[in-house]
């Protein structure tokens, strides 16, 4: 018999997201395993119960009763307790806001995988729901900032006057600030970008954004790709710089936050106080306290003319999306645990093993980190001996070289004019022209553009391809024997201009609609 996955609708106030949708239930049933999704389970994410139907799954109204159980919010205590005995859970869990619930859990005997414990890790982004619900996150995080706000993002020039672009400042380049910087500039913002850790710059400045910085040099990079906490003499330089742009800045999103911990006061009420009327404040941490020092959790709340928008549904409000990311990485954290008719707990899964916080009812110890294997250092017999580095021509030996080069060329040129046939010497001096030309300009294109520059070498082959069929004749001189080989190598060079063309194509294509990470979450 398969193992059976239940799908519970989700409970909490405001919540339209599901954990499984008929795209994922169709690859589930491939693997062998059977779904059952609650009834209405995916009304909010405008997912009918004839669709799940259509795919593969069975309509329930006891879906806690199953082997294992897929959901998207931490369970609440009563549905912690209708969870079948020594069945397995994968959710967020988020014990540190949630007191009690693992004591419920333990009751139950249950095996609890939490999705805010996935592993940073490459192999694991394609099942980190925290990247891919920040990545949403960011971007609707500006889209509401576009509605609140009572004016252009993008420069308008009309009739009746002209309109500025709008100033946006978004503290925190993780997944979910990029996101936000991205989606700002595609409506036309005037963007800067903040963060403690340096490597956020380039991919801040990449999209277009501006990034600021303090004048006091701090690393702010963390473990696991989150900032770790500043000094408080960074601190107060980043709070100078916060109120100097507050005074120039017409929006804010603030990003910073860890899973487990307070979210860090990034926007104190002196900051908020520099703020224009009219201004927006988007919080993205308002569900772990707030960025913003009077940010209310779930509400638009106003501050002296400035909209403060505590939201703590942002991906939901993208539900149809949000679930089919969330789904898609709940379907390749499912390759880790087995299919068909067993569900294997591996402790020894990278992936697994970090986000394992019950196992048959057992709280498990943080897990080892691994060693790093040791490298066997060479044996000195075996050691490579380098030669000294060349040294540099200094730009008069250079020219001088240059010289001599071009009289020896010259003086061949004249040889051969005086004893080879005349075509001899025209085909010389047009073979050495091209050689030059051709030099020149394949090393001044950028290597940015090398792939595309195949496409003309491929056109010159064409055309190296027909002069070689012309000279190829019936009688076997060195004519034809050349004119065979320029059709030999003109014909590779064509074949593997093509083939790693096609092999740059593939890399944009997307056989996966989870995002991939990269940066930090709402912070990460």
């Amino acid at each position: 018999m398969p193992v059976i996955i239940g799908v519970p609708k989700e409970t909490l106030p405001g919540e339209k997201r599901v954990a499984a949708t008929p795209e994922t239930i169709k690859k589930l049933k491939e693997r062998g395993l059977a779904v059952h999704v609650q009834r209405g389970a995916g009304q909010g994410a405008g997912i009918t119960d004839e669709a799940y139907v259509a795919a593969g799954a069975e309509l329930t109204d006891t879906p806690w009763a199953n082997d294992v159980v897929f959901k998207v919010r931490p369970p609440t205590l009563a549905e912690a307790g209708l969870l079948k005995e020594g069945a397995l859970l994968v959710s967020m869990v988020q014990a540190e806001r949630n007191p009690g619930l693992v004591d419920a859990l333990k009751a139950r005997k249950a095996t609890v995988l939490a999705l805010e414990k996935v592993p940073r890790i490459t192999r694991a982004q394609k099942m980190d729901v925290l990247s891919s619900m920040a990545n949403l996150s960011g971007y609707r995080a500006v889209i509401e900032a576009a509605t609140h706000y009572q004016g252009f993002f993008s420069p308008q020039i009309t009739a009746a006057g002209a309109s500025p672009p709008a100033k946006v400042l978004i503290i925190g380049a993780g997944v979910a600030g990029l996101a936000a910087v991205g989606a700002a500039r595609a409506l036309g913002a005037d963007v800067r970008g903040f963060d403690t850790r340096a490597a956020a710059r380039e991919q801040v400045e990449s999209l277009g954004a501006r990034f600021l910085e303090v004048k006091l040099q701090e690393s702010g990079e963390g473990q696991g790709g989150y900032a770790k906490v500043m000094s408080p003499e960074f601190i107060a330089a980043e709070m100078a710089l916060f109120r100097e742009q507050a005074r120039e800045v017409d929006v804010i999103i603030t990003t910073a936050l860890v899973p487990g911990t307070k979210a860090p006061i990034l926007v104190p009420r002196d900051v908020v106080d520099c703020l224009k009327p009219g201004s927006v404040i988007v919080d993205m941490a308002a569900e772990q306290g707030g960025n913003c020092e009077l940010t209310k959790p779930g509400e638009n709340f106003v501050y002296n003319g400035v909209q403060i928008l505590g939201f703590t549904d942002l991906a939901s409000r993208m539900a149809a999306t949000a679930s089919r990311f969330f789904s898609m990485n709940l379907w390749h954290l499912a390759g880790e645990l087995g299919k068909g008719d067993a569900v294997t707990i591996d402790l020894e899964n990278d992936v697994v093993r970090p986000a394992l916080v019950l196992h048959h009812g057992e709280v498990l110890p943080p897990p080892q980190p691994k060693e790093p294997t040791p490298v066997a250092p060479k044996p000195v017999a075996a050691a490579i001996i380098k030669p000294p580095p060349k040294a540099v021509a200094s730009p008069a030996e250079r020219a001088a070289r240059s010289t001599v080069g071009g009289i020896a060329v010259v003086a061949l040129l004249s040889l051969l004019g005086r004893f080879a046939p005349p075509e001899f010497l025209q085909h010389s001096t047009v073979f050495v022209l091209a050689c030059f030309i051709g030099w020149q300009v394949i090393w001044s294109v950028s290597p940015a553009l090398h792939t595309p520059l195949m496409s003309v070498t491929n056109a010159i082959s064409g055309i190296i391809i027909v002069g070689g069929m012309l000279q190829v004749g019936g009688t076997l001189d060195m004519a034809s024997i050349l004119g065979a080989l320029a059709v030999l190598f003109a014909a590779i060079n064509i074949a593997g201009g093509f083939l790693v063309t096609q092999r740059m194509l593939k890399m944009f294509r997307r056989d996966d609609p989870a995002p991939a990470s990269t940066g930090g979450g709402h912070g990460r």
